[in-house]
């Protein structure tokens, strides 16, 4: 029996997740990637391309290698625990090498169109169209993934912002910025307070006369380095920490993790505290804002009510004068022009999917959108999982529920995102990192059984419940298990400390980490106040 063809639309993380996933499930994967290389956003270039996301030339990636590789293929020990986007690059590339894919892409490759076979509903097939060259050709596939992202229209409202179109200064979105080098003693207004308004306003502000930072609504802002110099998702992000979330309830966890943040620095004194709770936003990642606010060389204001020739006229009613550039830090955009038949429906950055994964109306499961998805932590492990998925749908080893349930699935996690988050066009893909993880694996029958874990191999065991939820997790147990995952899990803190440890120094007495200490506390805690409620 021939071997089921599958399209895969770009050649970033998530585009080669599928190709190396089609492969392990004995598909036949061909992706088609627009440019001349593999990386999607991560690959740098000094020009912003149509179509394309991009980064400015500074960019470091604020979630932490740990977190952030393939389940089984661990980023190299020496390798900062937060990398510069040309780290992030070179990883791939090592990737791609490992599993030898570059074979499966055709690059300088366009998709023009994706289309159903006249007979979709018996054979579920597609009608690929691309171009390349100048030269168009049409295939046939048995399955199509999609993999491109959600960062590359850059999403400018000025209609929101009366009296731009007679500003005198230069403005442009975020994704046009490179490096501060042409603000050297300007005054500048960057508008947002996502991650890449933070970083633009500090970055600028080193070489500006002034940086003016505008939000509507404030933010909370989250350091790199957490608890005792761990990274923050290290820290933070383990199964027992969503359990114990889940035990106090929203508002405790809000309140601790607002109280946290205000140690750093008090967000309400800095001018940065907004209305809505800490846990309603997707978190702004940020370690120099403060000191560069508290040296005043970024000014917090609010939002923008109308820019004249020269000036920026706030709602507060305070003005600017003398303003030389605009930066709008303002999102992005995502479509899919390419995808015909009202396959996928995008109506204001909101789309319809199972799982945020799969088109719910399409009589055969053969299309799934990768990687469109904004987890509250590393999206490339979460975009493997939802490959791995996607294949054994495709592959017929597992089946979606009814169109009904589906809908009805969907409709209901849009309104608990509603109520959760505040209304945004950032906020349409969120998704919790564990949670998303968690819900995916028990599809693919590669969710770590803890339990199970706890009788067998109690050190594990420990290691997946009180330490960080990492991707290897997920290639302990079921399809695609991995014989190096148990040791990748137990071996995490000694990759987080090898690329800090530059200097030898003399280690105290008590080799156990803090971090585990503190976890192990807090287990006989839970145990005592478990065995104390019953």
């Amino acid at each position: 029996m021939a071997k089921k063809r599958v399209a895969v639309v770009g050649a970033g993380s998530s585009g080669l997740a599928c190709i190396k996933t089609c492969l392990e499930e004995g598909l036949e994967p061909l992706c088609f990637e627009r440019s001349e290389d593999i990386g999607g956003l991560w690959r740098f270039q000094e020009g912003a391309e149509q179509g394309r996301a991009s980064i400015y030339k500074s960019v470091v990636i604020n979630t932490s290698k740990e977190m952030m590789c393939f389940s089984d293929f661990p980023i190299p020990d020496h390798f900062p625990n937060f990398m510069h986007h040309s780290q992030v690059l070179e990883y791939f590339r090592m990737y791609a090498k490992e599993f030898d894919l570059l074979k499966y892409i055709r690059f300088k490759t366009a998709v023009c169109s994706v289309k159903k076979q006249p007979d979709f509903s018996a054979s579920g097939q597609w009608e690929v169209v691309t171009e390349c060259e100048g030269t168009k050709q049409v295939d046939v596939f048995d399955g199509v993934m999609v993999c491109t992202g959600h960062h590359s229209d850059a999403h400018l409202p000025l209609h929101s912002f009366p009296g731009i179109e007679k500003f005198q200064g230069r403005y442009f979105h975020s994704r046009d910025y490179k490096d501060p080098i042409a603000f050297a003693g300007k005054r500048v207004i960057v508008i947002g307070i996502g991650n890449s308004g933070g970083d633009l306003a500090v970055e600028i502000s080193h070489i500006a006369k002034q940086v003016f930072l505008s939000t509507r609504r404030g933010a909370w802002i989250l350091n790199r380095v957490g608890l005792n110099g761990y990274p923050i998702d290290i820290e933070s992000c383990s199964r027992f920490q969503v359990f114990l979330s889940k035990m106090i309830g929203t508002s405790v966890s809000n309140s601790l993790l607002e109280r946290r943040m205000n140690q750093r620095f008090d967000h309400e004194m800095f001018g940065l505290k907004p209305k809505h709770r800490a846990l309603s936003q997707h978190p702004t990642v940020n370690d120099e804002l403060p000191n560069r606010i508290i040296s005043g060389l970024v000014k917090v204001k609010g939002n923008v009510k109308e820019f004249t020739e020269t000036a920026a006229i706030f709602e507060d009613g305070s003005r600017e004068d003398d303003i030389d550039v605009v930066i709008f830090a303002t999102g992005y955009s995502f479509a899919f022009p390419f995808l015909k038949d009202d396959s996928v429906k995008v109506e204001n950055n909101k789309v319809s999917l199972y799982k945020k994964v799969f088109p719910p109306h399409l009589e055969k499961p053969t299309c799934a959108i990768i990687g469109l998805i904004q987890p509250s932590g590393a999206i490339m492990p979460v975009a493997e999982l939802q490959a791995r998925w996607a294949a054994q749908v495709f592959k017929g080893l597992k089946k979606l529920p009814p169109q009904s349930e589906m809908m009805a699935e969907i409709v209901k996690i849009q309104e608990e995102m509603a109520n959760r988050y505040v209304e945004s066009q950032r906020h349409t893909l969120q998704g919790d990192y564990i949670d998303t993880m968690d819900e995916i694996a028990e599809y693919v029958g590669v969710r770590p059984n803890v339990w199970s874990l706890v009788f067998t191999d109690p050190k594990l065991a420990f290691k997946v419940l009180f330490g960080p939820c990492t991707p290897a997790q997920y290639r302990l147990q079921g399809p695609g298990k991995w014989a190096r995952a148990r040791e990748t899990i137990l071996t995490t803190e000694e990759r987080v400390r090898k690329p800090l440890m530059t200097r030898a120094v003399e280690r105290s007495n008590s080799s156990a980490s803090v971090v585990t200490k503190s976890r192990f506390i807090l287990a006989v805690v839970l145990v005592a106040a478990i065995m104390a409620y019953f």
